[in-house]
């Protein structure tokens, strides 16, 4: 196979008339050009150029390889555009995989930043549960994922690259006119009594109730069975039990109830909301774009800026209280 560099440079001595003015243009001595062309010409198996007295002249098969040269040369050029615009993030598109309590709060904000910085780029997002989205990164479905784990079920992959990108603690969901709201925090041992809305179909908060109320010295009761957090905050709202939930779900929430931290007595789990990358892979510029979006993105829902938004309103409200909590 031709070396394509001796090719470029036998083009750039046809454009240039000379060994001396392409070996400058090329950064080379005319000497080391003249070897090249040498060398060239033996894996060709004949003559590309005629010396003259002054400059040089390229034979029939040098004229015919100069033409191919050519179209190499802009292929080539072409070829370093598309990457310099991939680089400059002008072109190309993120496959990022998420999981649907981050698709609704922080997730959103990363996306609008993301696209007015790199309008040419286009992110796709997939939406699964936790071992739908560890199998798109190891398939290359997705390069980024969202991902979440808690104490009991660390999220332990040495095909992945793990980073840290914010605590999301539990907390407790009352309605708005809750006598609970007369306390900073609530001990969850003084709620034995009361009755839950959980969610349904092995919902993986509905593990962190009863495992946090195990280690209370009960078993919750209880009351309502919901599908989505939304839900669970309506029957809240109407007094049929209280539930607890990561604080990010409740980034929009309703009006009729309130949040209240969980006591020391028995530390409310903290979910840890994670990034994950295929170690093995380079991160493309817009993967590496949007890790530094997410992490900026996620400095506001911190416990300081969350607890100015979410928790600010933890005292008692005045009305009538509901009866079971």
């Amino acid at each position: 196979m031709l070396n394509v560099r001796r090719l470029l440079l036998l083009t750039e001595i046809a454009e240039h008339g000379s060994l001396t003015g392409a070996a400058s243009a090329a950064g080379m001595t005319a000497s080391a050009a003249s070897q090249q062309m040498s060398r060239l010409e033996a894996e060709v198996g004949q003559p590309l150029l005629e010396r003259l007295p002054r400059g040089v002249r390229l034979t029939g098969a040098g004229e015919a390889l100069v033409a191919r040269g050519r179209a190499i040369r802009r292929e080539l050029r072409a070829a370093q555009a598309d990457l310099d615009a991939f680089a400059r993030l002008d072109r190309g598109t993120l496959r990022l995989g998420s999981f649907p309590t981050v698709s609704a709060s922080l997730l959103p904000l990363a996306l609008t930043r993301f696209a007015r910085a790199h309008a040419g780029a286009e992110v796709v997002v997939r939406s699964a549960m936790l071992a739908q989205l560890r199998e798109m990164l190891h398939t290359g479905e997705v390069e980024l994922a969202l991902l979440w784990d808690y104490r009991w079920n660390r999220v332990s992959d040495e095909a992945l690259a793990l980073t840290h990108l914010l605590n999301d603690p539990t907390v407790l969901v009352v309605p708005a006119n809750s006598r609970l709201l007369d306390e900073p925090e609530v001990s969850l041992r003084s709620l034995a009594a009361q009755h839950w809305i959980i969610r349904a179909d092995n919902h993986p908060v509905a593990e962190v109730l009863r495992r946090s109320c195990r280690l209370a010295g009960f078993e919750p009761r209880i009351a309502y069975e919901s599908h989505d957090y939304q839900e669970a905050q309506a029957m809240v709202a109407a007094g049929l039990g209280i539930a607890i939930a990561p604080r990010l779900a409740l980034t929009n929430r309703r009006n009729d109830v309130r949040l209240v931290r969980l006591g020391a007595d028995v530390p409310a789990p903290i979910r840890r909301i994670l990034l994950a990358r295929p170690e093995n892979r380079m991160p493309t510029p817009a993967t590496l774009a949007m890790i530094d979006i997410l992490h900026a993105v996620a400095e506001r829902f911190t416990d300081t800026n969350l607890d100015r938004n979410q928790l600010g309103s933890v005292r008692r409200v005045g009305g009538p209280r509901a009866p079971r909590a």
